[in-house]
């Protein structure tokens, strides 16, 4: 109750009367800002057929008076009314200054012809030749209204640009495309942005003329530096919609050396998803750094190839096996089985896949490929169609000095779910291996391989298709060197490189899985599928970059390579050719299969360099190493009794 006797405020006591106010103010504003640029189109219309009229000498004759021209006055303009409203142009549908808005006018006009020509005999007696006069009127009529919409929109764009100089931090953009005109223009748009373009650079020779609103296209990156300390721009914002890791790297580093620093704008999938703006822009990424090209993947083919089949993935719970399932549960699988041997892994995946995890369904198995009674009656109770072999170790220190664990889960494991599979029918089986297996020269590479190979052998023994899929190394996945750097960092340094030129493929987890997928939709039996993925990366080159983004300093020490590791990784090997019948980053390669009776000389017993060369035999199918991978594997250091 109001004491004192004064008025009391609407919006103390309902919240929402003010937003509600500031609704129905904006609304009236638009209804009078329709209503005026639907008056000026009446005029227009109006004024261009009259002059049309007198210019032809058509109603010079006529016999119209004054109430009657009022009349007909009155019926242009509702017809100039109701034909932009069917047209979109006083609805908001088209964007102003926009090439859909010059051709809502066209439309308008094109409305308009019809009716006049019609009933112009009967608003105007007299009349010789209405159609001269209707396409002489529409000619006029046309080119002023959206000259009129232009001009508007110019002159917001040139206030807008008026309000934000001097505000905010000047930027360059590097290229004139798509997304770099989208920026400025978004730029200049905002009132208050924290960016003012101020250049815009491109190496495409034919832009070197180009402005947009007034902004000049002022060179290619060479001239980074000179453009920099003629505009006094502070940052460089890279606005390549498809940039390759090359470019971005390449630019970055001009950008650091000028005294700029290096943004990006966000990605397609970024902008699709609501979370982030053009505008936005960003520090670049180890990802964006990488350059990864998406693999384009048939989704509706990958649908209707896993809904309503029975699936299981091993290796439930590692990186790999933990997006596929992902992946896999968004396709409505009639049962997704996720095996693996550790407990917390399976709680986890469940989690992400329901938001609960009890742990108390047929869904989760705890299992370990070693176990052939425990793998049988597996699949014998769910008698899958496609199985994805995900579970493996794969740290490859670990199996250097242990290559008998590597024989029991790598080789001897794929082999019990190989056999196991078979006996049930399954229709499709997916093992998935790593680049290491090309040309091996570790023991990880050499049990990959060997799974390779077993598989291979499968496809000639077995109905239904079994294939690998091999891919180098995974963005975010355990024990990852960008994992590593980043724990290395947080610490505080320093970042351990094992060499100044090793180099890696790498791909995103998502990119990975969605590879697996499509091998089971397009890969053929016995074959291994291998990703084109892009140009290999230099590890010391991300090294250094995340010690530049760093707030603190951290050093770079190279620990030289360890036992078994490669200077740089292979997707193919000697023998394998470049095949892509079916999908352009897809490669397609044979590998000799192997007999599992040649399992028989992988004994456990005995020393670890033994073991180590029996493996090697077998991944190679030579009595001994061939001199490729003997000179390849002369770093590694083979510990004897391990």
């Amino acid at each position: 109750m109001n004491t004192d006797g004064a008025e009391a405020d609407p919006a103390v006591f309902a919240p929402g009367y003010a937003t509600a106010l500031n609704w129905r103010v904006a609304y009236a504003r638009r209804l009078a800002r329709l209503g005026v640029e639907a008056g000026y189109d009446a005029i227009v219309w109006v004024s261009a057929l009259c002059y049309a009229a007198w210019i032809t000498t058509d109603i010079r004759g006529s016999r119209t008076g004054g109430l009657e021209l009022a009349g007909v006055v009155l019926g242009i303009g509702l017809l100039s009314v109701v034909c932009g409203l069917l047209a979109g142009l006083y609805r908001g549908r088209h964007q102003r200054g926009s090439l859909d808005e010059v051709l809502g006018v066209a439309a308008a006009g094109g409305l308009m012809l019809v009716p006049l020509v019609l009933l112009s005999g009967l608003l105007v007696g007299g009349q010789r030749d209405a159609v001269q006069t209707v396409a002489g009127g529409t000619l006029i009529a046309l080119p002023t209204i959206a000259v009129a919409r232009y001009v508007l929109y110019a002159t917001r764009q040139r206030r807008g640009k008026r309000t934000t100089a001097g505000v905010g931090v000047k930027v360059i953009v590097f290229g004139a495309g798509d997304a770099g005109i989208a920026l400025i223009n978004r730029l200049l748009a905002e009132p208050g942005a924290a960016y003012q373009p101020v250049a815009l650079l491109d190496d495409d020779p034919d832009k070197r003329r180009l402005r947009v609103h007034g902004i000049a296209v002022r060179g290619d990156r060479t001239r980074m530096a000179e453009v920099a300390g003629a505009t006094g721009a502070t940052v460089l914002v890279i606005a390549i919609a498809k940039a390759s890791g090359t470019v971005i790297r390449d630019l970055t580093a001009r950008a650091e050396q000028c005294g700029l620093i290096p943004k990006v704008v966000p990605t397609t999938t970024e902008l699709i998803s609501g979370g982030a703006r053009i505008e936005g822009v960003r520090d670049p990424r180890i990802s964006d750094l990488l350059g990864r090209r998406p693999i384009r993947t048939d989704l509706a083919a990958i649908a209707g190839h896993f809904a309503g089949r029975r699936i299981l993935v091993t290796g439930a719970g590692g990186s790999i096996g933990s997006e596929l399932c992902r992946q896999l549960h968004q396709f409505r699988p009639a049962e997704l089985i996720m095996l693996d041997r550790d407990e917390s892994a399976l709680h986890e995946v469940q989690l992400t896949l329901h938001g609960r995890a009890l742990l108390d369904s047929d869904e989760t198995l705890l299992a370990d490929i070693r176990d052939r009674r425990r793998v049988r009656e597996v699949f014998e109770q769910f008698r899958p169609h496609i199985v994805f072999h995900a579970a493996a170790l794969k740290h490859l220190p670990l199996l250097e000095r242990y290559p008998a664990e590597a024989v029991q889960s790598n080789v001897l494991g794929t082999q019990t779910v190989l056999e196991a599979a078979a006996a049930c029918g399954v229709e499709s089986f997916v093992n998935i291996s790593t680049d290491k297996a090309a040309d091996p020269v570790s023991v990880l590479g050499y049990s990959k391989r060997i799974a390779e190979r077993l598989t291979a052998h499968m496809a000639g023994q077995a109905d239904g298709t079994y294939l690998s899929v091999r891919f180098g190394n995974v963005l975010g996945s355990r024990g990852s060197v960008l994992g590593a750097f980043s724990a290395q960092v947080k610490a505080g340094g320093p970042l351990t490189v094992t060499h100044p030129e090793v180099t890696r493929y790498f791909m995103t987890v998502d990119e990975a899985v969605q590879l697996v997928l499509q091998a089971s939709v397009i890969g053929g039996s016995g074959e291994v599928l291998i990703l084109d993925m892009g140009e290999p990366v230099r590890i010391a080159d991300i090294a250094r970059r995340l010690s530049a983004q760093s707030a603190h300093q951290v050093d770079i020490v190279y620990t030289g390579l360890r036992p078994g590791e490669k200077l740089t990784e292979d997707l193919l090997g000697i023998e394998e050719a470049d095949y892509r019948p079916r999908h352009p980053l897809v490669r397609h390669a044979q590998v000799k299969p192997l007999d599992p009776d040649e399992l028989d000389r992988l004994t456990l017993d005995g020393a670890a360099g033994d073991l180590i060369r029996r493996l090697a035999e077998c991944a190679t199918g030579e009595a001994s190493p061939g001199p490729r991978s003997s000179e390849r594997r002369q770093r590694a250091t083979v510990i004897e009794g391990a």
